[in-house]
């Protein structure tokens, strides 16, 4: 129980840290540096380019948000479920400021080895992102 509190809490304080403030070095607390976050792209993010993808993400959204609704930690496996909220004042991906506030949700679900996470798999709709910005209808006839 104590190693699932502590792995817990680590995940809340770095989420904070890097989501939250853009200190995205704290994320070396967490992940190992061999770390791979598989999600909408079709190539695994390395370490460095999710960092590098928080600092322009909270770049394109200054007044961003994510807040963790829930985290299950059980033996090796964490799964965290969030939701994020900000407005688009700057580029984001080549588009242009819209100034549209954007929410959005998802998952990540995590594997430990030892102390570290080594791999994420991170599920969003990506398209409810491009739908807030106005860039696509989703969902319309």
């Amino acid at each position: 129980m104590a190693r699932t509190d502590a792995r817990r809490e680590l995940i809340e304080k770095v989420w904070a840290e890097a989501w939250g403030h853009g200190d995205v070095d704290a994320l070396d607390t967490l992940l190992s540096p061999h770390y791979l976050r598989h999600g909408t792209e079709p190539q695994p993010q390395t370490l460095d380019a999710f960092k590098a993808a928080i600092l322009s993400t909270r770049a394109a959204f200054p007044d961003l948000t994510t807040t963790i609704d829930d985290i299950v930690v059980e033996g090796d496996r964490a799964a965290i479920r969030w939701h994020s909220s900000g407005t688009h004042a700057n580029a984001f991906l080549g588009v242009p400021p819209t100034e549209r506030r954007v929410d959005i949700s998802g998952a990540t679900f995590a594997r430990f080895e030892g102390d570290r996470v080594v791999e994420e798999h991170v599920t969003w709709d990506p398209r409810a992102l491009l739908s807030a910005l106005g860039i696509i209808s989703v969902g319309q006839d």
